[in-house]
């Protein structure tokens, strides 16, 4: 038997970034019976950027929270639910505590990567139920891997079982993976997982090069599907592991059945490499971004392009989707003096 690599899959919730937090109750009913048949380990639920995150700023999720989560245990009978879960949005007192008593069984508590600290409460809560946590560090290309390593070592000790770090913005090469998981694999006493986006085209071979560097867990989302140019595609996942002789537990016809049902029912289009994917990706800003630079670039004449690069410039992160039309405004004000000179 080969090395063990453990698949989280987070189809029905970053998949939620590219329908705008619109998947239906049935998509999340039907797909989660699809990944439990399987054999997906974990399956992660809820608004794109995790319970608690429904608002007009970030989207509104057609669902609630408590609907999600009720839907996906229903029909989750031998894989773990899992939540993504970024303290700001998602409180301990109301969040984490409906989504003990709705049967979630992973709790993956999320912060920027240089921002740890604020994460010691939500994993010492979850970990205290006896639950399984992990620690997650989005944007991870923002930091050096020493300064990973650094807050990597802030969530182990506030006891997370595991440790994740996201290529949030699809900015990462082979070697920027290869340098960031072998120096975390080297510096904590836990698994290390990776999540990958695919805006440079390097979602499959950044996932390869983590497993290769040390991490036994990671993310795939059935066709890809998730925020900017996608996820690393768990179908190809699941069949390049096997090909390299990794054992991930998933049947590979039933998770193609599982994709191509989520393909015909909930993927409207499905995920590509676009101009402004791949200058997300060039910029390091978040993947989830797109949507929004490209309506509000169009709506006020400017090159979304230009809105991708000046977000960079500014080291703008999740959460920070106003600044998306203040740089619009800004660089429409700034073409239009140059148009008057």
């Amino acid at each position: 038997m080969g090395k063990r690599i453990l698949i989280s899959d987070p189809t029905l919730r970053d998949g939620n970034h590219a329908v705008r937090h619109q998947i239906t109750q049935a998509n999340f009913a039907a797909y989660c019976k699809a990944a439990d048949a399987a054999g997906v380990p974990i399956v992660e639920v809820g608004h794109g950027n995790g319970i608690g995150a429904s608002s007009l700023l970030i989207g509104e999720c057609l669902l609630t929270d408590e609907t999600i989560l009720r839907t996906a245990r229903e029909n989750l009978k031998h894989s773990k639910m899992a939540i993504h879960a970024i303290p700001g949005f998602c409180t301990i007192q109301r969040h984490l505590t409906m989504a003990l008593e709705l049967g979630v069984d992973v709790f993956r508590i999320a912060s920027h990567c240089t921002e740890a600290d604020i994460t010691q409460r939500h994993i010492d809560f979850a970990r205290k139920a006896g639950k399984e946590v992990y620690g997650v560090l989005m944007m991870s290309h923002m930091a050096s891997p020493e300064e990973l390593a650094d807050e990597a070592r802030k969530m182990e000790a506030y006891g997370a079982e595991a440790l994740i770090i996201m290529d949030s913005a699809g900015a990462y090469l082979p070697a920027d993976v290869t340098r960031r998981i072998s120096v975390l694999v080297d510096a904590l006493g836990i698994p290390v997982g990776f999540h990958a986006h695919n805006n440079l085209g390097m979602g499959i071979a950044n996932s390869v090069a983590a497993v290769e560097a040390g991490a036994t867990i990671i993310d795939g989302s059935a066709r890809g599907f998730g925020a900017g140019a996608g996820n690393a595609q768990l179908e190809v996942l699941v069949a390049v592991f096997q090909q390299m002789g990794y054992e991930t537990g998933i049947d590979l016809y039933k998770m193609l059945d599982a994709a191509d049902l989520a393909e015909k029912s909930m993927i409207p289009a499905l995920p590509y490499i676009s101009s402004t994917s791949i200058v997300s990706g060039m910029s390091g800003v978040f993947s989830g971004f797109i949507k929004q630079v490209n309506g509000i670039g169009a709506e006020h004449g400017v090159d979304p392009r230009d809105i991708f690069f000046e977000l960079g410039r500014r080291k703008a992160v999740a959460g920070q989707e106003s600044l998306i039309l203040e740089v619009a405004l800004q660089l429409s004000k700034a073409k239009s003096g140059v148009a008057h000179a």
